[in-house]
């Protein structure tokens, strides 16, 4: 079978975006690097895009195109630095780079036509040929797309509907079923589980007694059983008091606003978990009257808010109504129902006073004071809350969230429509939904309108996906559907034009800092690995390494320990405490602490260590392995700890790995880490 691929689209054709102008053309300093910045749009359009150009002594003759999560600003990669400077990236490594507002001036625009977004990029990037033959001399520069998230979606429409690139490399990708479905069911989890999170994750812990279902009523246990062969990764639950509901604040409007019924037939008909009494929606449902007693309003952050953020986790975070707060504003009220409340993103409505009728979400409570949550698309946040005054009357209701949290078991894929089979969690024996299916399925519509196209595993020139192992946002498991498109369209080709790589201990953002370095670790070195890979594979016909080896078991991403078994780019770490995986030693006793670090073959060298003890001190400097062998391959590295008070402690080893065996080549890195649990005894 030969993988045949047809571009719908050709940007030579366009009659939207044909007259190009540049509109600042200048050379600027960049991290020490002289490069040319060449800025401009399309006439009689709202597309603007900017280009990051090497000097021609350092130019290889590629570029690198960004697309974002969510479009808006042609200059929004300028300001980074660090690890996630896409542009020093490029520009370092022979590319020049390119990135668009994808047609649109304003985020969260109304998209009447979304082919628009791979329509204006293509035509951007065709348009930075010329400017590249003009600078460097006649050539067809090769192109390469990459995005996360949102930005996956698009990066992936862009090689489905053209020929402008040469390859992609999609990131943390989702499935035309996943919005709003694995946001819902998330929330759905931090709610019903909210009581018995530490003893889940203790049992998934090093010396845990490996059943998460130990200890949980029916009703948890059912749940957890349910969001887990839908495809959350058991292990993202320890990160639960650090994650928020993601996307779902920005998604919820739209389901409101052309399902508003379903809001009302949650509670009140069968079939919903709402209409059960005895039910945890019932349970939780707050609606309760009370008055303020004080508001808090912040000030200002003078350092600003950044509105052209491009992060996989907080691209749409530019809309919230706290932005530009140097802190959380809160209420405190007369009073609060008793016993555990669910306030979480319960509406607080002011009944009363010159801010009658506003609206406001909460995050928590501490007694009678409630912190209010980001406020969404709310535009006059501290003007609303200045003019509230004591004896307000307000209104907390959770009834619409504690609903859409089980939005996605009503959303079960109709006959005939493709989708992951993780969806038969939602089925009987005979594949009918065990729940009324709502008249609509708006998966498919929310991926449309994001990116232009829905998936369906075609695309020019070559492909390498990045997933992440632990992503609680487009679920791994669920990203095995696009893969087996890919695999039914290129058949025998399929090795000659995919790849897959996973990277355990991340999860869904793509930032530098990550949430908990004692469990997680950045998977940008994984990325920009791809990216060099996938240009070497065009350009040179150098194949890169085997897709990380895993299988589907319950919905979980399972892959080898063996690294040469696992396959892909990152390195596979051991931690042993005594020798055990779990030790018991008393205070002022030494602990050795011994780990061991592996790279699949033919992908680098084991490079640095780095160690921290888990008494909240962080890691230390990096250092070197006191062992290496296996040419490189290989890593053992050593080290003693005492522990001085009693307690239960959690060391952790990161280690890095780079295709040179270069400890300062800073997009090179690719980490892994592990722990292990020492309990120290008085």
């Amino acid at each position: 079978m030969n993988a045949i691929f047809k571009a719908s689209y050709d940007p030579a054709s366009d009659t939207q975006y044909t007259d190009p102008y540049i509109d600042i053309d200048e050379w600027r300093d960049r991290e020490g690097i002289r490069c040319r910045y060449v800025h401009g749009g399309f006439r009689g359009t709202d597309a603007r895009f900017s280009f990051f150009m090497p000097e021609p002594e350092h130019y290889e003759g590629r570029f690198f195109h960004f697309v974002a999560p969510m479009q808006n600003h042609e200059d929004a990669s300028d300001p980074l630095r660090g690890l996630m400077d896409r542009i020093t990236f490029a520009l370092t490594h022979g590319a020049y780079f390119v990135e668009t507002n994808m047609g649109f001036t304003t985020p969260f625009a109304s998209f009447p036509d979304p082919t628009m977004m791979y329509r204006e990029s293509a035509c951007a990037a065709e348009f930075s040929r010329k400017v590249a033959a003009e600078m460097y001399g006649p050539h067809r520069p090769y192109g390469y797309v990459y995005g996360g998230s949102g930005g996956g979606y698009k990066a992936i429409a862009c090689v489905q509907n053209t020929a402008t690139w040469d390859g992609a490399v999609p990131y943390i990708i989702g499935t035309p079923t996943s919005i709003p479905n694995t946001q819902t069911i998330r929330s759905h989890g931090k709610r019903v589980l909210r009581h018995c999170l530490d003893s889940i994750n203790d049992a998934l812990e090093p010396g845990g007694s490996g059943d998460p279902y130990r200890g949980l009523n029916d009703e948890e246990a059912g749940f957890l059983h349910e969001i887990t062969d839908f495809g959350f990764p058991l292990r993202a639950w320890s990160l639960n008091d650090l994650l928020d509901d993601g996307s779902l604040p920005v998604v919820r409007p739209l389901v409101d606003s052309d399902d508003a019924s379903y809001f009302n037939d949650f509670w009140t008909k069968p079939g919903y978990l709402g209409y059960d009494p005895n039910g945890s929606a019932a349970r939780d449902r707050i609606r309760y009257d009370t008055r303020v007693v004080r508001v808090h309003v912040p000030g200002r952050d003078t350092e600003g808010i950044d509105t052209h953020d491009t992060g996989a986790n907080s691209s749409f975070e530019r809309m919230n109504g706290t932005n530009g707060m140097d802190s959380k504003p809160w209420i405190e009220l007369e009073s609060l129902p008793g016993g555990d409340p669910y306030v979480y993103f319960a509406t607080l409505k002011v009944t009363s006073g010159a801010s009658e009728g506003f609206e406001v979400p909460l995050e928590s409570h501490d007694g009678n004071v409630v912190t209010l949550g980001p406020g969404f698309g709310i535009t006059d946040m501290a003007e609303r809350l200045a003019a509230i005054r004591p004896g307000d009357t307000v209104r907390i209701d959770n009834s619409d969230y504690i609903a859409i949290q089980t939005y996605h078991r009503h959303q079960v894929p109709r006959p005939g429509q493709d989708a992951p089979k993780q969806w038969d969690v939602f089925r009987d024996e005979h594949g009918e939904p065990l729940y009324p299916r709502r008249r609509k399925n708006y998966g498919p519509g929310f991926a449309q309108s994001g990116c232009g196209s829905l998936q369906n595993g075609r695309f020019n020139g070559r492909m390498i996906v990045c997933l992440s192992q632990m992503d609680e946002s487009a679920f791994p498991a669920q990203a095995d559907w696009y893969v087996n498109k890919v695999r039914e369209w290129a058949g025998d080709e399929f090795d000659d034009r995919f790849r897959v790589y996973v990277t355990d201990h991340a999860i869904h953002d793509d930032g530098e800092e990550v949430l908990d370095d004692t469990r997680l670790v950045t998977y940008l070195g994984t990325l920009y690995q791809a990216l060099l890979d996938l240009a070497a594979w065009v350009e040179r016909g150098v194949e890169p390494n085997s897709s990380t080896r895993y299988v589907i078991d319950g919905g979980q991403m399972l892959t080898p320990a063996d690294p040469n078994e696992r396959k892909g780019l990152q390195p596979t770490v051991t931690l042993l405490a005594d020798g055990l995986e779990a030790v018991h030693a008393r205070v002022g006793e030494p602990v050795r602490l011994v780990a061991e670090a592996r790279v699949p073959h033919g992908t680098g060298k084991v490079v640095t260590v780095a160690w921290n003890f888990g008494e909240g001190e962080g890691y230390g400097e990096r250092g070197a392995f006191a062992e290496i062998g296996d040419d490189g391959e290989r890593g053992v590295a050593e080290t003693e700890h005492v522990y001085d008070r009693p307690g239960t402690y959690f060391p952790v080893v990161r280690v890095a790995a780079n295709r040179r065996g270069d400890p300062d080549d800073r997009f090179g890195q690719i980490l892994n880490l592990c722990r292990a649990r020492v309990t120290v005894d008085a």
